[in-house]
């Protein structure tokens, strides 16, 4: 295991036990955003009422998710209910919903603003008109008196500053220390009606899962006849697109796949550094000494030349004796073999023999047979080791 991925792997473990700290640690953050998302179950997201919307609307009730303005290009319809809960439409699409209207629809509008001009034209201006903490939603109708929302959690304070002689006042905000103020009203417009609530806090998740403000929804939206509804929810039901969705929504994974993207950005910055150009392998000059000895050694066999072979592996014996063991070797006599045995710890009888051998090979006159030089070879270099 190298030095780079030991380092690698402590990094790695470092921020995996920072993670386990951080998730364990973690505490559950309540996302209070004023969303108004079908889909999010966060406390003003709609994913509660978007489920109860088909029984409320009794089967009769269908969601768009094109804008106003594209779909009434694409499509003629009968007398029906427009739905608008809180989103985003454009001027176009606003003047296509006061066409319908004039037509003979009713449309409800559950928005806290909408462009001037437009609430103009249905008869009424609205504003911020409180910023108390707690305020209680009512409808001004008798049969509805006993029905009400208390809202204890960021209510917006919309309502309407002027209404129109035409406009007929449902629903208002009570408040202690303020005047009660009109938040839900009627206007005739041409053949139809507007119906606009200026706090769509009502329908979120939170207070819908309270107990009996769900009385307080079906009375609002009991005021439509019932007729197909068309709810527009452009931008609130498609889905995401990101191919990433499905791993970013779960925390796990998503953990995961941070710390995958780290650990590949510590790669790749630990990596980036020039790295020493590969060193070429050189190999090593061949001994070609060793390949003459060895092709004149076969000369001499080819020859024959026992009896010179024997004379030189003499002399190169003696000459090592000479440079290494300090002994004189110019005579082969009895001392001499005394003094070879006491430095090499050979046998006596050996030297004696490998003395013999070499005088000859020395003597220009001996017969020498290959045995002979095979035997004295191996004394040498024997006594040699």
């Amino acid at each position: 295991m190298n030095k780079t991925f030991k380092i690698y792997a402590l990094i790695f473990i470092i921020i995996l036990v920072i993670l386990a700290l951080l998730e364990v640690n973690k505490k559950e953050v309540t996302d209070w955003r004023k969303n108004f998302d079908v889909n999010q179950k966060s406390p003003f997201g709609l994913f509660i009422f978007n489920g109860e919307a088909k029984h409320l609307f009794k089967n009769n009730l269908k969601k768009i998710e094109q804008s106003p303005f594209e779909f009434y290009n694409q499509h003629k319809k009968e007398k029906h209910n427009i739905l608008v809960v809180e989103s985003e439409i454009d001027t176009e699409s606003w003047y296509r919903i006061m066409d319908e209207v004039s037509k003979g629809s009713d449309a409800m509008l559950i928005v806290s603003n909408i462009p001037k001009e437009i609430s103009d034209s249905i008869g009424y201006y609205d504003s911020t008109v409180s910023f108390e903490e707690q305020n209680v939603l009512k409808l001004t109708d008798k049969k509805f008196q006993n029905d009400f929302i208390k809202l204890d959690k960021f209510p917006s304070g919309r309502g309407f500053t002027y209404i129109k002689p035409n406009v007929e006042v449902l629903g208002k905000t009570v408040e202690k220390n303020n005047p009660e103020q009109a938040n839900f009203i009627k206007a005739k417009f041409g053949k139809g009606n507007f119906y606009v609530h200026s706090e769509p806090l009502f329908i979120t998740n939170y207070y819908l899962l309270k107990p009996g403000n769900i009385k307080y929804v079906q009375d609002v939206f009991s005021y439509l006849d019932d007729k197909e509804t068309l709810w527009f929810v452009e931008g609130k039901t498609s889905e995401s697109q990101f191919f990433m969705r499905f791993i970013l929504s779960k925390p796990a994974l998503k953990y995961a796949w941070w710390v995958f993207l780290g650990g590949l950005l510590l790669f790749i910055f630990f990596n980036a550094k020039r790295k020493q150009r590969i060193v070429p392998v050189i190999e090593p000059l061949k001994n070609t000494s060793v390949d003459f000895v060895k092709s004149i050694g076969n000369l001499y066999l080819q020859e024959g030349d026992f009896h010179d072979m024997m004379a030189k592996k003499a002399q190169y014996f003696l000459n090592k004796v000479r440079m290494d063991l300090l002994i004189d070797t110019q005579h082969l006599d009895e001392e001499f073999s005394k003094k070879l045995q006491l430095k090499t710890g050979k046998p006596i009888e050996m030297i004696h023999e490998a003395i013999a051998l070499i005088k000859k090979g020395q003597d220009p006159y001996a017969s020498v047979m290959k045995e002979d030089l095979e035997k004295m070879n191996k004394l040498l270099d024997e006594i040699l080791k």
